[in-house]
């Protein structure tokens, strides 16, 4: 598989990534998600994980040839936004080693594969209620 870094976040460390692949995915590289108060929320099948990623991730996909990089509705692959203002992106996990080879992946972060065309229709309008599955704050 061959990448085409797209952006990340931050310029100091490691931190989540965009990449665009040959195989009309993107991947997305993101915190592992520990707290059990959102993995209680989450339905992840097996052979995939989710990831956490600043909302801002998805701005760098203007460097894909898309219009805007803004998230305009809650639907697979993105399953929730957080009151913190992160995403859950959830996907295969990414075990190719080639596309592991480009990356430089942190203890604490892991890589989802999602198709470009799942993403693409989360930037247009929605139809419904917008962002609607969004994590129920702690009590």
């Amino acid at each position: 598989m061959k990448l085409r870094f797209l952006g990340k976040n931050s310029n100091v460390g490691d931190c989540p990534t965009l990449y665009s692949t040959d195989r009309d995915t993107y991947l997305v590289q993101g915190w592992q998600i520990f707290a059990n108060d959102l993995l209680m929320q989450l339905t992840i099948p097996e052979g995939h994980t989710a990831v956490e990623v600043p909302t801002e991730l998805f701005e760098h996909l203007t460097k894909d040839d898309l219009p805007a990089g803004e998230i305009r509705r809650i639907a697979d692959p993105i399953m929730i936004l957080t009151p913190g203002g992160t995403f859950v992106v959830q996907g295969p996990v990414v075990t190719d080693s080639e596309a592991l080879a480009q990356m430089d992946i942190p203890d604490y972060e892991t890589v989802v594969e999602v198709p470009k065309a799942a993403i693409r229709a989360l930037l247009e309008e929605p139809r419904g209620a917008d962002l609607r599955r969004r994590t129920q704050p702690a009590l």
